[in-house]
């Protein structure tokens, strides 16, 4: 029966449902669409469905094969939104293509190509008539690049498992148990608008936010350094704006600006925590009240226009590399490789990103990430890519894991 199942996980039926899939433009809050689609697809074939409206309109999607006598669940986790697309396209990024190995599309990388292959592993079993003794639950989330919005209002609503694997596009070849800590935050200085022909009656936000960030970028956090993340933790300013008003109003140069905006990214190692990390920030942006006695700042977090933040906090999480369902996948991994993963735990530079595993782990739910990927974009070659071996590779060991672990049974890859 395990024969059967991996014979059914084949490279046409990975391209087939991964254009499928490519061909629904679904950006972060804009998942619905495509969440429509998966609970068509997946009501048509007799799984048990849910739809969850995370947000008023904005819906996920969850399918169920259900254990047959109470073994261990587990669950398939995958995020429908993609990231903003990069410029230079050659192709129609929303008209997938298949040519050397490599399947072309929006957001393939992050992570349809993943989805596509946690879904195919499911379906091979389902159209192999094998019966898992625990549920096998794939979850289609929203809002995993703001932050694990669908992942958290889930868990909230009673979403559980044994066990989870999440495919993030770390390389069919890593298992990955260790992410970093990700706090996305807005520092806004307020200042006094004047026209230029009083300027010096006022008070510029550009100017105080100049050494506010010449502060931040030399900030000295206060934490544990971590093996395994070395390059950690770290801040980086990704945005900044000016104008006039609550809303940056930028139609009127001739006017010194009374807010400036800086939006902040910061990665920080397990051990710290958002409290700790808001604290630093705060030290740093206080100690520039020296030289500038004026300073006048807020910190906020919400989601506003014109600038977007991620809604929710990815909190550290580093599953131990000894843990049990570490050791089942690497021997998943193993036996139908020849060889161990790669790399296990805190792999770089994957470990320095934030994923829905860290919800599932801080939940009681031990999380890895096993994904495939492809090549980065370059200037040459810019259009979003996955290897199709890749997401081959990632599909057999998923559907292996599951038959193992829902199962409680030593069965192995013979294909």
């Amino acid at each position: 029966m395990t024969d059967l199942v991996h014979s059914l996980i084949t490279d046409e039926t990975l391209a087939d449902l991964g254009c499928d899939l490519l061909r629904i433009p679904s950006f972060k809050g804009h998942e619905t669409d495509l969440a429509i689609w998966l609970a068509d697809w997946f009501s048509a074939r007799d799984y048990d469905v849910t739809v969850q409206e995370v947000e008023p309109g904005r819906m996920q999607t969850f399918a169920r094969l259900p254990g047959h006598s109470g073994g261990k669940s587990l669950m398939l986790n995958g995020h429908l939104d993609i990231d903003p697309l990069q410029s230079g396209w050659k192709r129609d990024p929303f008209e997938p293509t298949v040519q050397d190995g490599r399947l072309y599309g929006a957001g393939a990388r992050n992570m349809k190509a993943g989805l596509t292959s946690m879904i195919v592993a499911a379906e091979a079993i389902r159209r192999s008539g094998m019966q898992l003794s625990g549920d096998l639950t794939l979850a289609c989330v929203a809002g995993e690049l703001q932050g694990g919005v669908g992942t958290t209002y889930a868990l909230r609503n009673g979403l559980t498992a044994d066990a989870a694997i999440v495919p993030e596009p770390f390389d069919s070849h890593n298992l990955v148990t260790t992410t970093c800590g990700v706090l996305e935050l807005a520092v806004t200085t307020r200042g006094f608008s004047q026209h230029i022909s009083r300027k010096e009656k006022s008070v510029d936000a550009v100017s105080m936010m100049m050494p506010v960030i010449h502060a931040l970028n030399r900030i000295d956090f206060r934490h544990d350094p971590h093996p395994g993340l070395p390059g950690l933790p770290r801040l980086l300013v990704g945005g900044l704006i000016a104008g006039r008003g609550d809303g940056h109003d930028m139609s009127g140069p001739n006017y010194t600006p009374d807010r400036c905006t800086a939006t902040l990214d910061i990665r920080y190692v397990p051990g710290q925590t958002r409290e700790s990390v808001l604290a630093d920030v705060r030290r740093a942006i206080d100690s520039v009240l020296d030289q500038v006695p004026a300073l006048d700042y807020e910190i906020t977090f919400d989601s506003r226009a014109p600038y977007v933040l991620n809604q929710v906090v990815f909190e550290p999480s580093e599953l131990p590399v000894d843990d049990p369902f570490v050791a089942l996948v690497s021997q998943v991994y193993e036996d139908r490789h020849g060889e161990p993963p790669r790399e296990v735990g805190a792999v770089l530079p994957h470990s320095y990103c934030g994923a829905d595993s860290a919800h599932l782990w801080r939940a009681g739910i031990p999380a890895v990430l096993l994904g495939p990927t492809g090549p980065a974009p370059t200037p040459d070659e810019p259009d979003d890519c996955v290897f199709i071996e890749q997401m081959s590779s990632v599909s057999h060991v998923l559907a292996e894991t599951a038959v193992r672990f829902c199962n409680g049974a030593p069965q192995k890859v013979t294909s």
